[in-house]
């Protein structure tokens, strides 16, 4: 019984109780490419995902990643912080590359970012992907958000 305790103390602390949900997450997100504070609250709180216990919360994680450069005025650290989350992002879609939301996160991600990034390989693939998923989408807001953004960038 002791053993069985302290392994549930040990790995409390690897997975959280309670995952955020993916609501509160996008508003952060969406807050986050104005204020460097949330962008790293964002960060640290998506922290314990990974592409193993949860790929959608680890590409928002890279995503803020991501942003950072943003909000950073050093060019060196702004491609550090670029492509860490670009590696990140990619293992996330790697594990779940059917997710819609996290190819609809690199498509939004890539239609932003600067040409002399390279970073625009899957665009036409994930507009691809998207317009064709868009129509099976439970989650009435993330449909929304996609439909109206496809139609903004046609």
């Amino acid at each position: 019984m002791k053993l069985i305790m302290c392994l549930l103390v040990f790995f409390s602390g690897s997975y959280p109780a309670n995952d955020p949900s993916v609501g509160s997450v996008r508003l952060k997100f969406h807050n986050s490419m104005s204020s460097e504070r949330i962008c790293k609250a964002l960060i640290t709180q998506l922290g314990p995902y990974n592409e193993k216990n949860n790929p959608l919360l680890m590409g928002y994680r890279a995503g803020a990643t991501m942003l950072m450069a943003k909000h950073s005025l050093n060019p060196f650290n702004k491609l550090s912080y670029f492509k860490k989350g670009k590696t990140m992002l990619e293992k996330a879609i790697q594990a779940e590359n059917n997710n819609v939301e996290l190819r609809f996160l690199r498509y939004t991600i890539q239609t932003n970012v600067p040409s002399f990034l390279g970073y625009s390989s899957e665009l036409i693939k994930d507009r691809s992907f998207l317009q064709r998923s868009v129509a099976g989408v439970r989650d009435a807001e993330l449909k929304k958000i996609i439909t109206a953004y496809l139609k903004e960038k046609s």
